[in-house]
């Protein structure tokens, strides 16, 4: 039964997790991705989320704090320094998990964790998707069924060909004519 169980132990001794969850969220800092199972994985979310939170707050004391859970000065140096100021109007939901499937050698489920402002490839979507819609129905013309597409296209082809036929006939017709006259 799991009865009060709030968290995951992930099978380990307190000061093991302790220093696991430490030095994880200290590698993700750093490196703004990392790899891992999927239950460590949620348990470091719980572990770095209140840390990214107490960096908004750029003060002596929260840095202690900070510094008290990951012990790293250079990862609470970039988690003040570079990740506050990018996350700072966030209101919450600093990193992202996606599963990645199963790992060969024991099938543990794998998944990778990562700063939700650090992936470039998603950022870059949304800018180039983001476009202006209007707030009002509009009264003006409206738009064309894909079957009326379809009928338009090839009712211009055919006025295309069309054009080139008349073209190629008074062609031939200039040609007649000149030699006539030769």
């Amino acid at each position: 039964m799991r009865h009060r169980k709030s968290f995951n132990h992930l099978g380990r001794t307190s000061s093991h997790r302790k220093a696991m969850l430490s030095n994880m969220a200290s590698s993700l800092i750093l490196h703004k991705r990392i790899t891992t199972t999927v239950a460590k994985a949620k348990a470091l979310r719980s572990y770095v989320e209140p840390l990214i939170t107490k960096s908004k707050d750029d003060t002596t004391h929260s840095r202690r704090i900070v510094f008290g859970y990951l012990r790293d000065k250079y990862a609470v140096t970039e988690l003040f320094r570079d990740i506050a100021g990018k996350i700072a109007d966030r209101p919450g939901g600093y990193t992202r998990i996606i599963k990645l499937g199963k790992r060969q050698g024991d099938n543990a489920e794998m998944a990778m964790i990562e700063l939700v402002d650090y992936n470039e490839l998603l950022l870059s979507e949304k800018k180039a998707v983001k476009k202006t819609t209007r707030r009002r129905r509009g009264g003006g013309a409206r738009k064309k069924t894909a079957v009326e597409a379809v009928a338009e296209t090839v009712v211009e082809e055919n006025k295309t060909t069309e054009v080139t036929a008349k073209e190629e006939s008074s062609v031939e017709s200039t040609d007649e004519n000149t030699k006539a006259e030769e």
